[in-house]
């Protein structure tokens, strides 16, 4: 690892600042706009906005990178996100900020491809796994750290957005002076969605309603902490379990995975996580309960991403697997951009405790749909490997951990024939 951490500490510096940055904006916009008096409808279209622009950059940027390179895209979209967030207090309106948002969404999605194409650059095949686990865990310390610096800040100023601004420019220092340039970049051709559905229906259901479970939390858990009266610090905190809980579930589920049914755990999980977000609505004005719920839903909902996706390789070719990831994580963005509007409109009608009760109708419909593919399929035997990789990762991010998969699957049947 520390091997691993010395080969791309510039790029692993870059991402977190990046991470405390979006982190940060993401929580901070529900906060503001509840405080500029915007309607939660208004919201909800506002954090919709930014998967909409992700998605558009996953089938973008990597034409942009091959026109004119890894360097100038990453500088580009850098001046975009600086210039947006400034922009943001200056421009308190919810169209103004919805295709902030937008732009936003599509800088950092295109920063993430860049990022993550350089980091499968500047690692061995046999240090491919310990950078992508790095690379994550950075992530995460970086969107948790961001929900402590809110908790210490004024949403009703300019700092905060300043604060962002300044972090995502000096983010991109060390990356553009240390990190040497990639090769080629190789666009991945999505299969279509009917080829998808017939190989994986698991695979295509599942990764709609975890893009509905991801964007909740990422887009409107600060709006719902806001709307039933917690204080800026407790809405940090709150925001922040998720995550804590997505870093420190990972690992065991991922265990648990290379070892028994994955369409069981998938539902034993999806129920276990239904079941938190019943706590959390019966929590009523019990801080800590609400922070313990948060802990489990985004613990046990996020890692599902992962086991998601290796479950729909246990039924695909290796050589259709880049190919199956980029048509799941295009399922995984509609659904991403559907969840904040259907809970915004919601709250909207039902109050913001309705928040807690569409995650378990989500979280409850993948368990019983989970339930319904095991009367209908065989267990398979030959299972591929489980690679962690995070609901806001890119197909570059899912393409490197299949190929760190299959190399650990080919080195075991190596040592099994032996």
């Amino acid at each position: 690892m520390f091997v691993v951490l010395g080969n791309t500490w510039a790029l692993m510096l870059g991402m977190m600042l990046l991470m405390v940055g979006n982190g940060l904006q993401g929580t901070l916009i529900g906060i503001r706009g509840e405080l500029e008096g915007f309607s939660t409808i208004e919201l909800s279209v506002v954090m919709s906005a930014y998967f909409v622009g992700f998605l558009g950059a996953s089938r973008l940027v990597p034409e942009l990178i091959r026109r004119v390179g890894h360097v100038r895209v990453f500088a580009a979209l850098a001046s975009f996100i600086s210039a947006v967030l400034i922009a943001y207090p200056l421009l308190a309106n919810p169209i103004f900020w919805s295709f902030g948002r937008i732009v936003i969404g599509f800088c950092y999605c295109g920063v993430y491809i860049t990022a993550e194409s350089w980091l499968n650059n500047s690692v061995n095949n046999d240090k491919r796994g310990q950078a992508l686990s790095l690379y994550m865990i950075v992530q995460m310390i970086g969107i948790v750290s961001a929900q402590g610096v809110l908790a210490i800040g004024n949403p009703n100023g300019y700092s905060l957005f300043i604060i962002i601004s300044i972090l995502v420019s000096i983010s991109f220092a060390p990356i553009l002076l240390s990190v040497s340039p990639t090769p080629a970049f190789e666009r991945t051709k999505p299969m279509s969605l009917a080829q998808l559905f017939r190989s994986s229906p698991l695979g295509c259901v599942g990764m709609f309603l975890l893009g509905g479970v991801f964007s909740a939390q990422f887009g409107m858990s600060a709006v719902f902490g806001s709307q039933i009266g917690l204080s800026l610090p407790k809405i940090s905190l709150f925001v922040a379990a998720f995550y804590i809980g997505a870093m420190i579930f990972q690992y065991p589920i991922g265990w648990m995975s290379d070892r028994m049914d994955r369409r069981l755990l998938i539902f034993l999980i999806s129920a276990s996580s239904a079941g938190g977000s019943v706590f959390a609505y019966f929590a009523g004005d019990y801080f800590f309960a609400l922070v313990f719920a948060a802990f489990l839903v985004g613990g046990l909902s996020n890692p599902l991403y992962s086991l998601i996706i290796a479950h729909a390789n246990d039924f695909i070719e290796y050589e259709d697997m880049a190919s199956a990831a980029a048509g799941l994580l295009f399922v995984n963005g509609i659904g991403a951009i559907s969840g904040p509007l259907i809970i915004g409109y919601a709250m909207n009608a039902f109050g913001p405790e309705i928040f807690f009760v569409i995650i378990f109708l989500l979280m409850s419909t993948l368990a019983a749909y989970a339930g319904y593919r095991m009367t209908q399929r065989a267990t398979v035997s030959d299972t591929s490997v489980y690679a962690a990789v995070l609901p806001n990762s890119t197909g570059v991010a899912v393409e490197i951990a299949q190929e760190y998969a299959f190399e650990i699957a080919n080195e075991d049947d190596e040592k099994s024939d032996a």
